[in-house]
């Protein structure tokens, strides 16, 4: 039991428990299949906003180019689906039978070299984590190593996002274009456009993204986790004491980009195509906005931070789809003004006192929440910690 309150105290115990009874049981009961594919496809984004809760609210590392490392996730698992969808026999029409139908539109004769691993779902699978990893880790070690941080490394992920986005939709033969990878219909023979596809698809979905809060979790309460806090607040304080920081800040930016992977996989499965639109500038600063609304310290108020701006997206454009870009901004005004510490911020304010009543036995005190910066936007969190 000391082991276990060691790794994670009362309130997150009962925050990882809420949210596995909200996966499991409340949505699926509650839903149809519809409207729970639509938020299976909410929960891929939230793999992004864990992984930004550790570069961003623990290590203070910005990040506005995570839309990457969500894309190559997604493209290397829809190059696979694409393969198994294009067999000779399926694509017999074709001038040349046997390869994805976008590259025969653009005269392209024999399948390109870097497509033909991706037969393989082994592969495949090794991809989704070593190709983003290793592109965060080139990244990483070229910007940390020369101790580029703060708003720069915000903005140069920014450009980064912009160029490979440009990069997909310039190479059409071999990526699709503008209109991305589309048409996937099975995994290895197992249809996954049915209903019941759905449905297994959204439970995996969902044990995977507990099992990353757990993974997470462990990284936070480790050695590691308390470095990144420190590094955050006294970077110099770190390094004068011995310790690496550049070596810190690029695992947590490849362990935040191998999560953003895990989720742009699970995105083309659950939703069945992956395009640049998902890759580029926009979509990384609303990944942003997920973590930040559910509050940049807490890897659960992430997830309900996903949760809730997604579903107020698709709820009010679908009535009223000319205001919504202006409920957005307005959103993004009340985060940085009225609750700067997130939805878990206003729990831990208002709510985490009642809940102590009931789980804590009386005359024992709760275990100190970490104090927390008010700058939710700033690129450059280096508040001291509040006394």
């Amino acid at each position: 039991m000391t082991s276990l309150k060691s790794f994670m105290s009362r309130q997150e115990m009962l925050g990882l428990l809420v949210i596995a009874a909200v996966l499991f049981v409340v949505m699926p009961l509650a839903m149809d299949i519809f409207r729970l594919n639509l938020f299976g496809k909410y929960l891929t984004y939230a793999f992004v906003a864990i992984g930004l809760v550790l570069c961003w609210g623990k290590g203070g590392i910005l990040s506005l180019g995570q839309g990457v490392f969500f894309g190559l996730g997604g493209y290397c698992m829809a190059m696979y689906l694409k393969l198994e969808a294009s067999t000779p026999e399926a694509t017999a029409i074709q001038s040349t039978p046997g390869i994805p139908d976008f590259m025969d539109w653009n005269q392209i004769t024999a399948l390109p070299w870097f497509w033909q691993p991706f037969n393989s779902l082994t592969f495949t699978i090794v991809a989704i984590i070593a190709v983003p990893a290793l592109f965060a880790f080139i990244i990483g070690t070229a910007m940390f190593k020369r101790r580029v941080g703060g708003v720069y490394f915000a903005i140069i992920t920014q450009a980064i996002a912009a160029i490979l986005t440009i990069l997909i939709i310039g190479q059409q033969g071999y990526t699709g274009g503008v209109n991305g990878i589309t048409d996937l219909r099975t995994l290895k023979g197992w249809d996954i456009r049915t209903d019941e596809a759905k449905y297994i698809l959204y439970y995996v979905n969902g044990g995977l993204l507990i099992a990353v809060l757990l993974l997470s979790q462990i990284v936070l309460k480790s050695k590691l986790g308390r470095l990144l806090v420190a590094v955050r607040d006294q970077e110099d304080r770190v390094r004068f004491s011995g310790y690496d920081v550049s070596n810190i800040k690029i695992f947590v930016f490849c362990f935040a980009a191998v999560l953003s992977a895990i989720g742009g996989a699970m995105f083309t499965l659950q939703v069945g195509f992956m395009s640049p639109s998902f890759v580029g500038i926009v979509p990384s600063i609303e990944m942003v906005i997920f973590c930040a609304v559910g509050g940049r310290l807490s890897i659960f108020g992430a997830v309900y931070g996903t949760l809730l701006v997604n579903w107020a997206k698709t709820t009010f454009s679908e009535t009223f789809p000319e205001l919504w870009l202006f409920g957005l901004g307005a959103l993004f005004i009340a985060v940085v003004l009225v609750f700067p510490n997130g939805l878990s911020g206003l729990y831990r304010s208002y709510l985490a006192p009642l809940v102590d009543r009931f789980i804590v036995p009386k005359g024992r005190k709760t275990e100190p929440d970490e104090p927390t910066p008010v700058a939710p936007f700033s690129a450059d969190t280096t508040a001291k910690p509040a006394e």
